[in-house]
């Protein structure tokens, strides 16, 4: 059901925990399933310098949360805001099964969260 690139994020996640000296964090939940994802981030010279995630959900979510921190890095909230979407993440990983294609739009969610605090 998962390709090897959902999998590696899974066993793998990248920029997982806390993040200490975070500017912005947010959280999010799927009221359907009930994955919620913690989302920091830490912005240098207006862009995001690091972003750490702790989610509680399936193995999708948890690896769209790890692929989220990664297409952040380096982006302004701005340009995060156009760039990352469900879509995008979809792509990256070569197309979600559309029954957990509900951890693309959880990691979407959080960047909506991040652009609602910038305003």
């Amino acid at each position: 059901m998962f390709n090897a690139a959902v999998l590696d994020h899974f066993k793998n996640p990248r920029n997982a925990g806390e993040l200490a000296g975070a500017t912005t964090v947010v959280e999010v939940e799927n009221p359907v399933c009930g994955d919620i994802l913690r989302l920091a981030v830490r912005v240098e010279d207006g862009r995001i310098a690091e972003a750490r995630f702790q989610t509680r959900g399936c193995v999708t979510s948890i690896a769209c949360s790890s692929l989220l921190t990664e297409m952040l890095v380096g982006k302004t909230i701005a340009e995060a805001g156009v760039a990352v979407t469900a879509e995008a993440i979809d792509e990256r990983f070569g197309g979600l099964p559309p029954a957990t294609r509900h951890g693309a739009e959880l990691a979407r969610d959080a960047v909506e969260a991040l652009l609602a605090q910038a305003r």
